[in-house]
């Protein structure tokens, strides 16, 4: 199963995709990245960039699911929310156009799935897909850590699901079959070029 986890962002989209095995085993990292946009630019030519760069990926790997972190529900500044919300719509509608089921999580959520504590910082968040994934340094920019914290958040709750669906089926419980891929080839982390950009998102 491929799993690709989203951190969205109106100047940087942080992307990652994970492959679940079969069996017993560790998530392994298929690739890593973002995708930019220029603040110099309009509001639809940003969207068309992050639809382009997200299609591409979904083209490329095929995940079986992906993963969103939720919108932020006490942004200081409307403005913010509105960008991020266009961001969001955009991606929702790239992966529902490619057939692929979204799911979103709220950063506490995903914080408290990979280390634990749902107050924790981006560096531990960093520090925490670095371990996971045996990386030599943290991701960078932070929003790749993001991602795939997102990715690995959704492969938490589907490992269950198969846990749990076995566990009905030895008992006779009627339950949906959960889907399973073979991984393709060794991770690789690479950056979509896009327009670039000098603003925080």
């Amino acid at each position: 199963m491929k799993i690709l986890g989203i951190d969205p962002g109106l100047e940087r989209t942080g992307y990652g995709v994970i492959a679940l095995p079969d069996g017993a085993g560790e998530p392994r990292l298929l690739e890593a990245g973002v995708i930019r946009t220029s603040p110099r630019d309009t509001l639809a030519a940003r969207l068309i960039e992050i639809q382009s760069g997200l299609a591409a990926v979904l083209a490329e790997f095929r995940p079986d699911a992906a993963a969103i972190e939720e919108l932020y529900s006490h942004y200081a500044h409307p403005r913010t929310a509105i960008l991020m919300g266009h961001a969001r719509g955009t991606i929702y509608l790239t992966t529902a156009q490619a057939g692929v089921p979204i799911q979103s999580y709220s950063a506490t959520h995903i914080k408290k799935a990979l280390v634990g504590s749902g107050r924790a910082s981006k560096e531990q968040i960093q520090r925490a897909i670095q371990s996971q994934f045996r990386l030599r340094r943290a991701p960078e920019p932070p929003d790749v850590a993001d991602a795939l914290a997102v990715a690995l958040c959704h492969a938490h709750r589907a490992t269950r699901a198969v846990i749990t669906s076995t566990n009905s089926r030895a008992v006779g419980v009627p339950t949906h079959r959960a889907r399973a891929r073979q991984v393709g080839d060794p991770p690789r982390q690479v950056q979509r070029p896009a327009a670039q950009g000098g603003q925080t998102r």
